[in-house]
């Protein structure tokens, strides 16, 4: 029970050295959201050699495992009893095999099958899938276990953000310089997954010995309801499905065209060296572009803000398809500076609007593990539905490993980097609007 001492010390000031702490898991965690963004597809069809349409199916078809596996650890996370608390058990067990199988799906496997090398990749992605969310969904769910109080979630998540930014930038660099030292492609993204796991792993175990859950929800009994009635509840909350699909579309969108960054700067523009530096100069300008977008939030609001950032992205992705293929690399290079802008305005906004509509839902009972995983399911979701379908049209348009492509590829590869994404953002404009209606009803979350 939660008596009024215990309140009192969960809505204490937490300490610098505990924000810290808490945040830093989240560079290893958005090192691994952006590597899987730009490089899944091109690392199984250009080192693994796996055919495009076969590469898009297994990683959509991985998805049908998240699936399961999200909503079940959320679940479980709510419910779990330990002297560490409900959420850092995961944390602490979770590290070794995410950084481990991290490492495992980009070490190419010496076999030449196609069929073999589907079901390896499909395996893979499962095993490291569901090695990410047993960290994943407990860390995310860990800020309302540290403190009730709004300032104290807000300054929280503001260290987290930061970090991740850190994260995001270091996994869009990392990985072409490493690959580039090596004669041989499949041996650099061994190497360069074996640092990377490594990263993950320790910033995982930072934040478990850094942070420690208040007593207060070691003692907390969930009502003994199956995980079904569980995300019941969490789908009666309006606002929150409305934002979850935006959240879909948001995710989809921006994959869409950093999947393509590195086919369009290979094959449109000869320039695949430049890869690195192009998705370090755009996430760059996406972390640069965080605070400006706070401020927006705080005049306009984040519902608004957060169209911002779509309609950035998606002006940025249509010019990127009539221009980008007429004009050098520095001209490109600022197309991607403009959706990097976008992107910056797209990073925090919905996490930042995720904690009102849970708190706000009458049916929320300590279930915050249930919210995260579907959201965290629908983020890779959103995209498995990128790499997919980018997959399986690269394949139907004549797509060729490390050959000159032909004119209908070089197509698909723009329309995929352009008008796609552009249509997903025009959605997730007008899905806003919709959350904005809701949200201004008094009960809203009913």
């Amino acid at each position: 029970m939660n008596t009024p001492q215990s309140l009192q010390q969960n809505s204490q000031t937490i300490p610098l050295k505990k924000k810290i702490g808490f945040g830093i898991a989240d560079i290893g965690g958005n090192i691994f959201f952006t590597v899987m963004g730009f490089w899944t597809l091109t690392y199984l069809t250009d080192t693994v050699y796996l055919n495009a349409a076969l590469a898009g199916t297994a990683v959509m078809a991985s998805k049908f495992w998240d699936a399961v596996t999200d909503p079940v650890v959320g679940y479980l996370s709510d419910r779990t009893q330990s002297r560490w608390g409900r959420r850092r058990p995961y944390l602490l067990f979770g590290a070794l095999p995410f950084g481990f199988f991290f490492w495992y799906f980009f070490t190419a496997p010496p076999i030449h099958g196609q069929t073999t090398l589907f079901w390896w990749a499909l395996l893979s992605l499962c095993i490291l899938n569901t090695a990410m969310t047993c960290v994943n969904i407990p860390y995310t769910a860990l800020t309302p276990e540290l403190t009730h109080d709004y300032t104290e979630q807000t300054s929280l998540n503001a260290y987290r953000f930061t970090f991740a930014g850190v994260g995001t930038l270091f996994g869009a660099v990392i990985m072409m310089p490493i690959v580039s030292s090596f004669s041989s492609k499949a041996v650099g993204f061994s190497v360069a997954a074996g640092i990377i796991g490594a990263i993950i792993t320790i910033t995982t175990l930072i934040t478990f010995f850094s942070v420690k859950e208040p007593v207060i929800y070691n003692d907390i009994r969930l009502k003994k309801e199956s995980i079904i009635k569980s995300y019941r509840t969490v789908f009666k909350n309006k606002a929150y499905g409305i934002l979850l699909t935006t959240f879909v579309l948001h995710i989809t969108a921006l994959n869409f065209l950093q999947g393509m960054i590195v086919y369009y700067l290979k094959y449109v523009h000869g320039a695949e060296a430049f890869s690195g530096t192009v998705m370090g100069i755009l996430l760059l300008t996406a972390i640069a572009s965080i605070p400006i977008a706070a401020k927006v939030s705080n005049r306009y609001g984040k519902y608004r803000t957060y169209q911002i950032g779509f309609g950035i992205i998606g002006i940025s992705a249509l010019l990127v398809f009539f221009i980008g293929h007429r004009v050098d690399i520095r001209i490109l290079t600022g197309l991607f500076v403009l959706a990097g802008i976008g992107i910056g305005f797209c990073f925090a906004t919905p996490w930042a609007m995720l904690p009102d509509v849970i708190t706000q839902s009458k049916n929320t009972a300590h279930n915050e593990g249930c919210y995260y995983g579907v959201w965290t399911f629908t983020s890779k979701l959103g995209q498995a539905l990128s790499v997919g379908i980018s997959g399986i049209l690269l394949h139907n348009a004549g797509y060729a490993a490390d050959a000159v492509q032909n004119k209908s590829a070089l197509l698909t590869i723009r329309i995929l980097a352009g008008p796609i994404p552009a249509v997903i953002c025009l959605a997730g404009i007008i899905m806003l609007y919709m959350y904005h209606r809701i949200e201004k009803q008094p009960m809203y979350h009913a």
